[in-house]
Protein backbone atom coordinates (compact mmCIF):
# COMPACT_ATOMS: atom_id res chain seq x y z
CA UNK A 1 0.00 0.00 0.00
CA UNK A 2 1.60 2.96 -1.17
CA UNK A 3 1.31 6.95 1.02
CA UNK A 4 -0.15 9.68 -1.27
CA UNK A 5 2.04 12.71 -1.44
CA UNK A 6 1.63 14.93 0.79
CA UNK A 7 -0.40 18.55 -0.59
CA UNK A 8 0.85 20.40 2.33
CA UNK A 9 2.13 24.15 0.94
CA UNK A 10 6.35 24.71 1.02
CA UNK A 11 8.00 27.35 1.22
CA UNK A 12 8.54 29.25 -1.51
CA UNK A 13 12.40 29.92 -0.72
CA UNK A 14 12.49 27.00 1.05
CA UNK A 15 11.03 24.43 -1.06
CA UNK A 16 11.85 21.67 1.45
CA UNK A 17 9.52 23.31 4.30
CA UNK A 18 6.49 22.62 4.69
CA UNK A 19 3.89 25.30 6.51
CA UNK A 20 0.57 26.94 6.56
CA UNK A 21 1.61 30.25 7.06
CA UNK A 22 1.03 33.10 4.20
CA UNK A 23 2.56 36.49 3.94
CA UNK A 24 -0.02 39.06 4.12
CA UNK A 25 0.84 40.98 1.31
CA UNK A 26 1.31 38.47 -1.36
CA UNK A 27 0.53 35.38 -0.36
CA UNK A 28 2.89 33.31 -0.87
CA UNK A 29 3.67 30.88 1.57
CA UNK A 30 6.43 31.16 4.01
CA UNK A 31 8.65 29.20 6.70
CA UNK A 32 9.61 30.51 10.33
CA UNK A 33 12.85 31.65 8.78
CA UNK A 34 11.24 33.93 6.51
CA UNK A 35 8.58 35.30 8.20
CA UNK A 36 8.91 39.26 9.38
CA UNK A 37 6.37 40.86 11.68
CA UNK A 38 4.39 43.30 10.39
CA UNK A 39 1.17 45.19 11.72
CA UNK A 40 -1.28 43.11 10.41
CA UNK A 41 0.32 39.19 10.25
CA UNK A 42 3.76 38.24 8.46
CA UNK A 43 5.29 39.60 4.77
CA UNK A 44 7.68 37.62 3.00
CA UNK A 45 11.45 39.11 2.40
CA UNK A 46 10.48 40.54 -0.91
CA UNK A 47 7.10 42.13 0.18
CA UNK A 48 9.22 43.63 2.95
CA UNK A 49 11.73 45.52 0.98
CA UNK A 50 9.18 46.65 -1.57
CA UNK A 51 7.32 48.25 1.49
CA UNK A 52 10.58 50.08 2.51
CA UNK A 53 11.86 50.84 -1.08
CA UNK A 54 8.11 52.61 -1.40
CA UNK A 55 7.25 53.69 1.80
CA UNK A 56 8.15 58.18 2.42
CA UNK A 57 10.77 58.66 4.84
CA UNK A 58 9.60 59.67 8.17
CA UNK A 59 9.67 63.90 8.34
CA UNK A 60 10.18 66.65 10.89
CA UNK A 61 7.15 68.95 11.33
CA UNK A 62 9.28 71.74 8.81
CA UNK A 63 9.77 68.79 6.23
CA UNK A 64 13.01 67.86 7.16
CA UNK A 65 14.62 64.61 7.19
CA UNK A 66 14.52 62.90 10.78
CA UNK A 67 18.31 61.77 10.36
CA UNK A 68 18.81 65.44 11.73
CA UNK A 69 18.12 63.66 15.51
CA UNK A 70 21.99 61.81 15.05
CA UNK A 71 22.98 65.67 14.78
CA UNK A 72 25.90 64.73 12.57
CA UNK A 73 25.71 67.91 10.26
CA UNK A 74 26.11 69.84 13.46
CA UNK A 75 29.14 67.95 14.36
CA UNK A 76 30.59 68.31 10.70
CA UNK A 77 30.03 72.31 11.26
CA UNK A 78 32.08 71.83 14.72
CA UNK A 79 34.92 69.42 13.29
CA UNK A 80 35.35 72.03 9.98
CA UNK A 81 35.91 74.91 12.55
CA UNK A 82 37.84 72.81 14.87
CA UNK A 83 40.22 71.87 11.76
CA UNK A 84 40.57 75.12 10.61
CA UNK A 85 41.32 76.68 13.75
CA UNK A 86 44.48 74.01 14.34
CA UNK A 87 46.14 75.09 10.77
CA UNK A 88 45.28 78.72 11.86
CA UNK A 89 47.40 78.21 15.25
CA UNK A 90 50.12 76.15 13.62
CA UNK A 91 50.78 78.76 10.86
CA UNK A 92 50.51 81.80 13.56
CA UNK A 93 52.09 80.23 16.45
CA UNK A 94 52.00 80.39 20.35
CA UNK A 95 50.04 83.51 20.02
CA UNK A 96 47.64 82.48 17.53
CA UNK A 97 46.29 80.32 21.05
CA UNK A 98 46.00 83.56 23.16
CA UNK A 99 46.94 86.23 25.12
CA UNK A 100 47.33 88.93 22.29
CA UNK A 101 44.36 90.88 21.97
CA UNK A 102 40.44 91.92 22.34
CA UNK A 103 38.29 90.50 25.13
CA UNK A 104 40.54 91.97 27.67
CA UNK A 105 43.87 90.49 26.30
CA UNK A 106 42.15 86.80 25.76
CA UNK A 107 42.48 86.59 22.54
CA UNK A 108 44.77 85.30 19.89
CA UNK A 109 46.66 87.22 17.63
CA UNK A 110 45.99 87.14 13.90
CA UNK A 111 47.45 84.11 11.92
CA UNK A 112 48.10 84.23 7.92
CA UNK A 113 45.37 81.78 8.12
CA UNK A 114 42.56 84.49 9.38
CA UNK A 115 44.66 87.28 7.69
CA UNK A 116 43.60 85.55 4.60
CA UNK A 117 40.16 84.30 5.34
CA UNK A 118 38.80 87.12 7.49
CA UNK A 119 36.43 89.89 6.82
CA UNK A 120 38.18 92.55 4.87
CA UNK A 121 36.67 95.64 3.29
CA UNK A 122 39.84 96.81 0.89
CA UNK A 123 42.84 97.67 2.91
CA UNK A 124 46.61 96.32 2.63
CA UNK A 125 47.89 94.02 5.17
CA UNK A 126 50.90 96.70 5.69
CA UNK A 127 51.92 99.97 4.64
CA UNK A 128 52.61 99.73 0.61
CA UNK A 129 51.45 96.33 0.29
CA UNK A 130 48.93 95.44 -2.32
CA UNK A 131 45.46 96.02 -1.50
CA UNK A 132 43.40 93.21 0.06
CA UNK A 133 39.75 92.61 0.88
CA UNK A 134 36.12 91.86 -0.91
CA UNK A 135 36.43 94.98 -2.97
CA UNK A 136 39.40 94.07 -4.22
CA UNK A 137 38.09 90.63 -5.53
CA UNK A 138 38.20 88.12 -2.83
CA UNK A 139 34.29 87.35 -2.69
CA UNK A 140 35.53 83.99 -0.84
CA UNK A 141 35.40 85.94 2.51
CA UNK A 142 32.14 86.56 3.12
CA UNK A 143 31.90 82.66 2.96
CA UNK A 144 35.29 82.05 5.15
CA UNK A 145 35.35 84.24 7.89
CA UNK A 146 32.70 81.84 9.90
CA UNK A 147 34.96 79.35 9.93
CA UNK A 148 37.78 81.10 11.85
CA UNK A 149 38.51 82.48 15.39
CA UNK A 150 40.95 84.27 16.81
CA UNK A 151 42.17 81.82 19.82
CA UNK A 152 41.29 79.13 22.07
CA UNK A 153 38.75 80.92 24.16
CA UNK A 154 37.23 82.51 21.09
CA UNK A 155 36.73 79.27 19.59
CA UNK A 156 35.64 76.72 22.70
CA UNK A 157 32.85 79.53 23.83
CA UNK A 158 31.47 79.39 19.93
CA UNK A 159 31.73 75.59 19.47
CA UNK A 160 30.07 75.07 23.07
CA UNK A 161 26.92 77.28 21.87
CA UNK A 162 26.77 75.51 18.53
CA UNK A 163 26.78 72.41 19.92
CA UNK A 164 24.16 73.48 22.60
CA UNK A 165 21.55 74.58 19.86
CA UNK A 166 22.78 72.95 16.77
CA UNK A 167 21.64 69.75 17.88
CA UNK A 168 18.21 70.96 18.71
CA UNK A 169 17.69 73.11 15.28
CA UNK A 170 19.37 70.28 13.39
CA UNK A 171 16.64 67.63 14.59
CA UNK A 172 13.80 69.71 13.95
CA UNK A 173 14.90 71.06 10.90
CA UNK A 174 16.53 68.04 9.05
CA UNK A 175 20.15 68.37 8.10
CA UNK A 176 19.92 70.21 5.13
CA UNK A 177 17.07 72.98 6.26
CA UNK A 178 19.57 73.08 9.12
CA UNK A 179 23.19 73.70 6.82
CA UNK A 180 21.38 76.00 4.97
CA UNK A 181 20.18 78.35 7.88
CA UNK A 182 23.81 78.09 9.36
CA UNK A 183 25.32 79.23 6.18
CA UNK A 184 22.89 81.76 5.40
CA UNK A 185 22.89 83.59 9.12
CA UNK A 186 26.93 83.03 8.67
CA UNK A 187 27.19 84.80 5.18
CA UNK A 188 24.33 87.48 6.66
CA UNK A 189 26.26 88.84 9.58
CA UNK A 190 29.77 88.74 7.17
CA UNK A 191 27.63 90.86 5.06
CA UNK A 192 26.55 93.20 7.79
CA UNK A 193 30.56 93.46 8.55
CA UNK A 194 31.15 94.09 5.41
CA UNK A 195 28.77 97.13 4.80
CA UNK A 196 29.25 99.25 8.46
CA UNK A 197 32.76 97.75 9.15
CA UNK A 198 35.56 100.42 8.32
CA UNK A 199 37.15 98.72 5.26
CA UNK A 200 40.36 98.40 7.07
CA UNK A 201 39.25 96.54 10.41
CA UNK A 202 39.11 92.77 10.04
CA UNK A 203 36.50 90.25 11.67
CA UNK A 204 35.90 86.37 11.82
CA UNK A 205 34.19 84.06 13.79
CA UNK A 206 31.14 81.43 13.96
CA UNK A 207 29.29 83.57 16.14
CA UNK A 208 27.67 85.43 12.98
CA UNK A 209 25.80 82.51 11.96
CA UNK A 210 25.07 81.08 16.22
CA UNK A 211 23.58 84.53 16.36
CA UNK A 212 21.31 83.42 13.33
CA UNK A 213 21.25 80.24 15.70
CA UNK A 214 19.50 82.18 18.68
CA UNK A 215 17.08 83.73 16.32
CA UNK A 216 16.10 80.69 14.41
CA UNK A 217 15.31 78.87 17.32
CA UNK A 218 13.58 81.04 18.71
CA UNK A 219 11.23 81.44 16.15
CA UNK A 220 11.02 77.63 15.87
CA UNK A 221 9.86 76.96 19.66
CA UNK A 222 6.92 79.64 18.88
CA UNK A 223 6.11 77.62 15.87
CA UNK A 224 5.80 74.58 18.03
CA UNK A 225 3.83 76.50 20.62
CA UNK A 226 6.83 75.41 23.01
CA UNK A 227 8.35 77.57 25.70
CA UNK A 228 11.53 79.92 24.97
CA UNK A 229 12.26 81.38 28.53
CA UNK A 230 15.41 78.94 28.71
CA UNK A 231 17.06 80.58 25.61
CA UNK A 232 16.00 84.61 26.23
CA UNK A 233 19.03 84.89 28.95
CA UNK A 234 21.29 83.38 27.10
CA UNK A 235 20.25 85.32 24.29
CA UNK A 236 20.92 88.67 26.44
CA UNK A 237 24.05 87.71 27.85
CA UNK A 238 24.87 86.96 24.55
CA UNK A 239 24.31 90.58 23.05
CA UNK A 240 25.62 91.97 26.89
CA UNK A 241 29.25 90.86 25.53
CA UNK A 242 28.53 92.02 21.77
CA UNK A 243 27.78 95.61 22.83
CA UNK A 244 30.08 95.59 26.32
CA UNK A 245 33.38 93.72 25.58
CA UNK A 246 36.12 95.55 22.90
CA UNK A 247 37.00 94.25 19.42
CA UNK A 248 33.51 92.35 18.77
CA UNK A 249 31.72 92.96 15.47
CA UNK A 250 28.46 94.52 16.64
CA UNK A 251 27.12 94.41 13.14
CA UNK A 252 28.42 91.03 12.59
CA UNK A 253 26.07 89.62 15.41
CA UNK A 254 23.50 91.43 14.90
CA UNK A 255 23.72 90.75 11.13
CA UNK A 256 23.62 87.22 11.92
CA UNK A 257 20.76 87.65 13.98
CA UNK A 258 18.41 89.01 11.91
CA UNK A 259 19.58 87.03 8.92
CA UNK A 260 19.14 83.71 11.20
CA UNK A 261 15.65 85.30 12.40
CA UNK A 262 14.35 85.66 8.59
CA UNK A 263 15.86 82.30 7.49
CA UNK A 264 14.27 80.61 10.67
CA UNK A 265 10.41 82.41 9.56
CA UNK A 266 10.90 80.98 6.13
CA UNK A 267 11.50 77.53 7.04
CA UNK A 268 9.21 77.42 10.19
CA UNK A 269 6.23 79.18 8.37
CA UNK A 270 6.35 78.06 4.87
CA UNK A 271 2.58 76.58 4.19
CA UNK A 272 2.22 72.57 4.17
CA UNK A 273 1.46 72.64 0.35
CA UNK A 274 4.66 72.91 -1.62
CA UNK A 275 6.53 73.45 1.41
CA UNK A 276 9.83 72.67 -0.04
CA UNK A 277 9.67 74.52 -2.54
CA UNK A 278 8.92 77.80 -1.03
CA UNK A 279 11.42 77.28 1.60
CA UNK A 280 13.98 77.33 -1.20
CA UNK A 281 12.55 80.42 -3.00
CA UNK A 282 12.97 82.28 0.14
CA UNK A 283 16.34 81.38 1.11
CA UNK A 284 17.72 81.63 -2.59
CA UNK A 285 15.90 85.51 -2.35
CA UNK A 286 17.69 86.33 1.08
CA UNK A 287 20.75 84.91 -0.46
CA UNK A 288 19.78 87.53 -3.79
CA UNK A 289 19.72 90.13 -1.22
CA UNK A 290 22.89 89.66 0.18
CA UNK A 291 24.88 89.49 -2.98
CA UNK A 292 22.95 92.45 -3.68
CA UNK A 293 24.04 94.74 -0.91
CA UNK A 294 27.81 93.42 -1.22
CA UNK A 295 27.78 94.32 -4.54
CA UNK A 296 26.37 97.94 -3.87
CA UNK A 297 29.03 98.27 -0.93
CA UNK A 298 31.75 96.94 -2.94
CA UNK A 299 30.68 99.83 -5.95
CA UNK A 300 31.22 102.00 -2.86
CA UNK A 301 34.40 101.35 -1.85
CA UNK A 302 35.78 101.11 -5.57
CA UNK A 303 33.60 104.92 -6.37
Amino acid sequence: MSEAPSTAPVCYRHTSRETYIRCTRCERPICPDCMHEAAVGHQCPECVAEGRRTQRPARTAFGGSRAGQAGLATRALIAINVIVFVISAISGGAKALGGSGGWFGMLGASTPVTQWGEVLGYAPYYLGGPVHGIAAGEWYRLGTAMFLHYGVLHILLNMWVLWQLGRYLEARLGPARFVALYVLAGLGGNVAAYLFTPPNQGAAGASTAIFGLFAAIIIVNRRLKLSISALIPLLVINLLFTFTVPNISVAGHLGGLVTGGIVGLILAYAPPTRRTQFQVAGSAIVLVLLVIASVLRTTALLG
